[in-house]
């Protein structure tokens, strides 16, 4: 067995749990340490490595053959990486918040995480965030960086939502529509950049979190995982209304977080390798050229 710094860095005096495994045998066919068509090593080699029993390799193996990025697991032959990773068994787009966090999880199980993300709030990707940072406080993952950038509306545009129904007169104060988005806004950036930033302290990670304003109102929310997956959705908008200071108000808004996810994989053939890095490219040229920074005031 050859020892590399990533052996060293799995095994310890804690034994591993098969998602653990999972996970890091995960990152190596997504990096491109295990190629496609490759055989892994036997299971009892992958039991020496991590220092566990063969019945965790397998639980370990089976996890990757449901989510499609191994074949020919069995008890008689090291598998095989699948040629075609194929997406996991039953998996249909979710709402964005029931379908981000798990997608977070695995990304932060990369020793160096990126996520970029483009919305209107930050208020799901918040939320969302809350599962990878409760494991690492448990220490079930523990990248060595995280880098997100996120681009949000500028305060200082007129917003395509949300809106009120009844358009205001230009004599007419400030649109209370467009404070309480602002106000969320702000809030939201505060709470996700604290929890990400707290695990310099608390874990001594390497922890970057930055955020550019954008001169329009995205129509999507666009998030981009390690540079690997990119996660789509459409702002679906709807007339509602909400009790303000001075009363109730009608307008045009969007619920982000019921707004479905679709998930494109580099891995699972060109069109949505393409997709991926179409989306990439598109976020790093707002980012580099139109978008400004982000103020809190």
């Amino acid at each position: 067995m050859v020892v590399t710094q990533e052996n060293v860095a799995v095994n310890g005096s804690r034994k591993l749990s098969s998602q653990e495994i999972a996970d890091t045998l995960r990152e190596r066919i997504h990096s491109g340490v295990l190629r496609r068509g490759e055989r892994l090593p036997t299971q009892a080699e992958l039991a020496e490595e991590f220092g566990v029993e063969r019945g965790t390799v397998r639980q370990a193996l089976r996890v990757l053959q449901e989510a499609g990025l191994l074949s020919n697991v069995s008890k008689g032959s090291p598998p095989r990486v699948a040629e075609a990773p194929q997406a996991p068994r039953g998996e249909e787009p979710q709402p964005t918040m029931v379908g981000l966090a798990p997608r977070l999880a695995e990304a932060f199980s990369a020793p160096h995480v990126r996520i970029d993300a483009a919305c209107l709030t930050a208020e799901t990707l918040m939320l969302a965030l809350g599962e990878p940072v409760r494991l690492i406080h448990e220490k079930t993952i523990r990248p060595e960086s995280v880098d997100v950038r996120i681009l949000l509306p500028s305060r200082k545009i007129n917003l395509a939502f949300p809106v009120p129904v009844e358009a205001r007169g230009e004599d007419d104060e400030e649109d209370p529509v467009h404070k309480r988005w602002l106000d969320q806004r702000n809030a939201q950036i505060r709470v996700l950049r604290h929890n990400l930033l707290a695990l310099r302290t608390s874990h001594k990670l390497d922890v970057r979190v930055t955020f550019r304003a954008l001169p329009f109102t995205p129509p999507v929310k666009l998030y981009l995982l390690n540079g690997r997956e990119a996660l789509i959705a459409y702002y679906m908008l709807m007339q509602r209304e909400e009790q303000m200071e001075d009363g109730p108000l009608q307008m045009y808004d969007a619920f982000g977080t019921q707004s479905l996810l679709f998930s494109f994989e580099k891995e699972t053939g060109p069109r949505d390798a393409a997709f991926v890095e179409q989306s990439q490219q598109w976020f790093d040229a707002l980012w580099e050229t139109i978008t400004t920074d982000l103020t809190l005031t």
